[in-house]
């Protein structure tokens, strides 16, 4: 785990929430993926640097269920969209009115739904993020509950054998993850063709898990698509991604 300090704050509806800084400058919330934290998302493999590095006050939280943030193992801990709701939270808390956001996979998802209600970024990097997982979230939703169920009778080398490795290596928690499924609240056509500030879609060029990254940009009528190396485990080891997210931010 990263030395640097946490600092916490109570969500609407009191859950402990831990996030952590780098830099100092223009803020960017970047939000990490499913069965991730800020640490491996983020900070390892360096890319929170490499954004601090242009000028930049990384804001870095463990989403609920996740890391060191609150993993409540009530269902009533986990309305509709309540990631977003935790990340709106977060900005009030801060007192923030010009930003920028950032998300990983679930991140991403998370970072759009803010938008959708209410955020006001300067500019977002969606990233590991395809159409159809915004647009249809029941998509991924059996696949994962499977993960978080059934663990230790998957098939060696399949994709659940590796995303249950991936969730052991990171601590997670099954009782607290498994809640977030229910959380997910799809996106319309519509509601994304209102998002009007810039946006990159960025993607690992492998990376087909959430659908087509290159038509999630053509659905947001201000966004454009580049890929990166690695599919959609590795791309967040490679310093492309940082580089690339820090090149839009800092344009």
């Amino acid at each position: 785990m990263t030395d640097l300090p946490s600092q916490n704050l109570a969500s609407f509806d009191g859950a402990n929430l831990v996030w952590r800084e780098v830099g100092v400058g223009r803020p960017v919330l970047m939000f990490h993926g499913f069965f991730s934290d800020a640490d491996t998302n983020w900070i390892r493999y360096g890319h929170a640097d490499a954004v601090a590095a242009r000028g930049f006050r990384v804001i870095m939280p463990d989403l609920r269920a996740h890391g060191t943030s609150a993993k409540p193992h009530d269902a009533a801990a986990y309305p509709p969209d309540v990631l977003a709701s935790d990340g709106l939270a977060l900005i009030a808390h801060l007192g923030l009115t010009d930003y920028d956001l950032v998300g990983y996979s679930l991140g991403a998802r998370t970072a759009i739904r803010m938008i959708i209600m209410g955020a006001t970024p300067r500019r977002s990097v969606i990233s590991g993020m395809g159409y159809q997982g915004v647009t249809d979230t029941a998509r991924r939703v059996d696949f994962f509950r499977r993960v978080l169920t059934h663990g230790g009778t998957f098939e060696r080398g399949s994709p659940e054998f590796f995303a249950e490795a991936f969730l052991k290596s990171s601590g997670g928690d099954p009782k607290a993850l498994v809640h977030i499924l229910d959380t997910f609240v799809p996106s319309t056509d519509a509601e994304l063709a209102a998002i009007d500030r810039p946006v990159l879609v960025l993607c690992g060029e492998e990376d087909r898990d959430n659908g087509s990254a290159e038509a999630l940009a053509q659905a947001l009528p201000n966004a454009r698509y580049q890929a990166v190396p690695g599919n959609h485990m590795s791309a967040v080891a490679k310093p492309d991604l940082g580089m690339a997210i820090a090149d839009f931010l800092a344009a």
